[in-house]
């Protein structure tokens, strides 16, 4: 499968269809623009971006970059969409059996509940909503690996934001041996919960999906996108204009 160089790293030319063919194991990353920001300075989440079998693109506005290349992506990839169409797409399959973690709490359960009342069967076999900052909790950590393996569960989906969510799964994955599938999917465990409305599919088509989620949390969001994630426009030229070094690779 071909891969297109966006900044510091290498997105996959696939298709939501396809993608859904070929899934069976590893773990999946979407990255948006305010991933490609974080990946300039966290060695860390780059470090964890290194390691995922399958990296997605999520944004509209990375799928428009793509264009000005030599090779561009075929269409972006929401990882919110990907997982309605995961589950759905796993519908008849009983070897599907999915773990959601993440959201506020009581917010997985309610997912759970919604998306096996759709399906018409438990294909989330359980949910978990972990406290705020658990990621520094050991112990936490090691009592969900213990929960999602006791599960069953051949499937994990962390939404918890990234980078946190992305790193946790790296640390963790190993871990957790029957669990094939891992995805790092952000606020999509709130979007399947009902607890936050994704943007129709005019404000997605033409890249302004994040503008839809500014005005709904404007006093949350308005740093991330107007001040980290602004910088973009920087990097993609300087990649156009053929000056654009990884920070973590001064040979790139």
């Amino acid at each position: 499968m071909d891969k297109i160089k966006i900044l510091n790293i290498d997105i996959l030319a696939t298709t939501q269809q396809e993608l859904l063919h070929r899934l069976n194991k590893g773990i999946l990353i979407t990255p948006n623009v305010d991933h490609l920001i974080k990946l300039q300075k966290d060695k860390i989440f780059y470090d964890a971006y290194q390691q995922a079998e399958w990296v997605i693109c999520d944004s509209k506005i990375i799928y428009f970059f793509s264009k000005l290349l030599k090779q561009s992506l075929p269409e972006s990839i929401p990882g919110s969409s990907f997982f309605t169409a995961f589950y759905e797409y796993h519908k008849n399959d009983p070897e599907c059996r999915i773990f959601l973690l993440g959201a506020a709490e009581g917010v997985a359960k309610k997912a759970m509940e919604r998306i096996n009342q759709k399906i018409g069967r438990n294909i989330i076999v359980d949910a978990y909503s972990p406290s705020y900052g658990f990621e520094k909790k050991t112990e936490e950590c090691k009592e969900l690996v213990r929960i999602i393996n006791k599960s069953k569960a051949n499937v994990l989906v962390v939404g918890t934001g990234a980078p946190k969510q992305e790193k946790w799964i790296v640390k963790y994955h190993k871990d957790m041996p029957k669990v094939n599938i891992f995805m790092g999917l952000g606020a999509t465990i709130d979007f399947e919960a009902g607890n936050l409305k994704r943007a129709s599919a005019f404000w997605r088509e033409i890249g302004m999906e994040w503008f839809y989620r500014f005005m709904k949390e404007p006093r949350r969001l308005f740093k991330r996108y107007f001040i980290d994630d602004i910088q973009i426009f920087y990097y993609f030229t300087q990649q156009l204009l053929g000056a654009y070094k990884n920070p973590f690779n001064k040979s790139v």
